[in-house]
């Protein structure tokens, strides 16, 4: 990828590698990083090195009556105002120019507008539109003439305003071992912001289910990796603290006919409690956690990690699907769950060139019990 704004804009630095330096790079840093550990000679799934990001946000910098796009400078704090970025797919990279150009000649659409946030999927694009006022009727009117022009989905935040157009979410087709998925994208959800990496991310956890009987997913957020998961399991029990993600989670089941899957609006370390029988939920009322018969567990947690409470509770199960957006937390936590489990594949999934981010996944199995 080539951009006028490598060694400038904060977002990209790796600006003076190569792809293939890039991923070397990465490659040696995963070797020296769990070095102590049997990992093999993992897998790496590269990424298109442009055009890749499907969810992208952008400070909006005011000149006047002119507005630019902004990112954060690589050195400083200071503000790169760009017209470009070569990093999004590529219906946010055409949009951009000619959304500014409306913008800005638009004085109740630009007015005090602080950011915007892109999110494009195979089926459609949702462009939210941050302000620093109240945006109200007048607003709308504008925004709706917007959303007809360009065939998208528009949103307007401010402060403790969310006003909705036509609709909050977009829906994303994915396509994993032959077959296509639907799912339910929300606005503000969290979601995985490359897709031919993310399709190939759950295509290789798919791969490796062996032996299968039932499936505990903790961290399931819109069900990315559960709905195909299903596949694979006789039942799926599924948990999320997000209200909003569950929501589209079960929306999508209904869309793509699934019926094997329990979602649970609960956080990990309850969930926890609940299976070790410490505390009852209401919410669990009409589950009979007793009824299923897990032979793995997937979880996909956040930057920080698992919860020391549910990483011990996950040393019961006899197989272990991690995904891991955070190698230096995944190594401590593997420091823990290499005691008891041996690590069976190891693979690195590159969601984010040009940066220092790495995903990885792992695939450990239960050590044989000493006689």
């Amino acid at each position: 990828m080539e951009c006028k704004y490598f060694g400038v804009c904060g977002s990209c630095k790796l600006h003076n590698l190569s792809y293939s330096e890039q991923i070397a790079q990465k490659k040696e840093y995963i070797k020296e990083l769990f070095s102590d550990f049997d990992i093999g000679d993992f897998e790496f799934f590269t990424s298109s090195d442009k055009h890749y990001r499907n969810r992208a946000e952008f400070r909006i910098w005011h000149n006047g009556d002119d507005i630019s796009y902004g990112m954060h400078k690589l050195e400083g704090k200071e503000v790169l105002e760009i017209d470009e970025c070569p990093k999004v797919d590529e219906d946010i990279y055409f949009l951009m120019p000619k959304l500014k150009k409306v913008l800005q000649k638009n004085e109740e659409l630009r007015n005090r507008l602080y950011g915007i946030e892109f999110l494009s999927t195979r089926n459609g694009m949702l462009v939210t539109l941050i302000y620093h006022r109240r945006i109200g009727e007048r607003w709308r009117g504008e925004a709706k003439k917007l959303e007809d022009k360009f065939g998208i989905f528009v949103i307007g935040r401010a402060k403790k305003i969310k006003e909705v157009l036509t609709q909050d979410f977009v829906l994303e087709s994915l396509h994993v071992e032959k077959k296509d998925y639907i799912y339910k994208i929300i606005e503000g959800g969290f979601s995985q912001p490359n897709r031919q990496t993310n399709e190939k991310m759950i295509e290789w956890v798919c791969s490796h289910v062996k032996d299968a009987k039932d499936l505990l997913e903790l961290y399931c957020g819109h069900g990315n990796f559960t709905l195909p998961m299903s596949d694979k399991f006789t039942k799926v029990l599924a948990t999320e603290i997000s209200k909003s993600s569950i929501k589209s989670a079960l929306f999508s089941c209904a869309v793509n006919g699934i019926s094997n899957i329990e979602f649970l609006r609960m956080s990990v370390a309850e969930l926890t409690s609940a299976l070790k029988k410490e505390r009852k939920f209401n919410r669990l009322k009409d589950i009979n956690l007793d009824d299923y018969n897990f032979s793995h567990v997937l979880t996909d947690p956040p930057r920080a990690g698992i919860d020391e409470k549910s990483l011990e509770f996950i040393l019961n199960f006899e197989n272990i699907i991690y995904i891991s957006c955070n190698p230096q937390t995944l190594k401590r936590d593997l420091k823990v769950l290499t005691k008891e489990f041996d690590i069976v594949d190891f693979a690195v999934f590159d969601q984010f060139p040009h940066t220092n981010h790495i995903e990885s996944g792992i695939i450990l199995h239960k050590k044989p019990k000493e006689l």
